[in-house]
């Protein structure tokens, strides 16, 4: 049997991926700072702890050598070369970068995207042949970027799958874009407003179909970058329309032309032009098919952001959302928008 370490098991990816490889005959041996468990699991996954800043503790968890090493939370060329420091006990190593590492032919990207004309004009869809930042510390892209280079470079003695997550949507998630959604209906809200007519598109990633692609790369090693997506790039107004269906409720949406007004019109995905991005080269390298749409993935992820929404406060239950978008729910803006007040 095959046996496979995976770093940051207890995450939104993590679990699905953890419960793919066993599924696949691994010896699975799941990692995480807590320990914990995935209720989903079989007794024969392996949970241990793991201070992925220690050197000496990762090292210890691949012990003498282990096939596949899976790795959701590589952030930096740190973090790649504890990996390829390794590489004479690991067979090969699938990592989780992000579709933030790309830029236009005018060197944006997400990095310049709320400076004057700086948000990507990107190619529909954007293949992984699109050039990327620079490498280095500043960002999270450049970061992401500087992990790529590291471990494609070191191919020949860790061949390794890079896979460039879009926007990663289900349950577990601390970053739950869907509650833009929910939580109005929740709170009673009969009408939302989209800014740039609700046609913004940024492509979201199931963890169940990035789970796939790691359960195929593991597989099949190999030195290779591939886009991580849901087949389709649904429009901001379709999401919308797709949880009202699966909430039973009927909304009354208001279109804005261009952006978003202040607060107001404002959501996770509302971009100026698409992020798209092409999944061709994973059919064709993996033979990969997604294991659910987008659609079919909501009630799931709906439950679960109902049950942790109950009677606590959004910003509790998710901060890192909280952060990046403060006035998510600011109804009273919206109100006065609606009314001219």
């Amino acid at each position: 049997m095959k046996r496979a370490v995976v770093i940051g098991a207890s995450g939104q990816i993590g679990r699905p991926a953890v419960r793919a490889l066993a599924r696949d005959g691994w010896e699975v041996t799941a990692a995480s700072r807590g320990g914990g468990r995935d209720e989903s699991w079989g007794e024969e996954v392996r949970a241990v702890r793991l201070d992925r800043s220690d050197d000496a503790a990762l090292a210890a968890v691949v012990g003498d050598g282990c096939d596949l090493v899976v790795d959701m939370v590589a952030y930096d060329a740190g973090h790649a070369r504890q990996l390829t420091a390794l590489s004479g006990r690991i067979g090969s190593a699938v990592v989780v970068s992000s579709v933030s590492v790309y830029e236009d032919g005018k060197g944006r990207g997400f990095d310049t995207q709320h400076e004057p004309d700086g948000f990507p004009a990107y190619p529909v869809p954007v293949a992984e042949a699109q050039p990327t930042v620079a490498p280095g510390e500043a960002t999270y892209s450049t970061r992401k970027a500087a992990l790529e280079r590291e471990l494609i470079a070191a191919g020949g003695t860790l061949p390794t799958t890079v896979l460039r997550a879009g926007a990663v949507h289900g349950p577990h998630s601390p970053l739950p874009r869907e509650l833009y959604f929910v939580k109005r209906h929740l709170d009673g809200r009969g009408g939302r407003v989209l800014a740039y007519r609700g046609e913004s598109r940024f492509h979201p990633a199931s963890a169940l179909n990035i789970a796939e692609l790691i359960r195929l790369a593991a597989a099949r090693p190999g030195c290779r970058v591939l886009n991580a997506c849901d087949p389709q790039a649904p429009t901001v107004a379709g999401i919308g329309a797709a949880i009202d269906t699966v909430m039973g409720m009927e909304t009354e949406t208001t279109l804005l032309d261009g952006p978003p007004a202040g607060s107001v019109g404002l959501t996770p995905w509302s971009v100026p032009l698409p992020s798209v991005f092409d999944m061709s080269a994973a059919g064709r390298e993996l033979g990969y098919r997604p294991v659910v749409s987008y659609a079919d993935s909501l009630p799931r992820t709906v439950e679960w952001l109902t049950d942790r929404l109950h009677g606590r406060d959004w910003r509790e239950c998710f901060p890192l959302l909280a952060r990046a978008y403060p006035d998510l729910f600011d109804y009273a803006a919206e109100d006065a928008w609606r009314t001219g007040a």
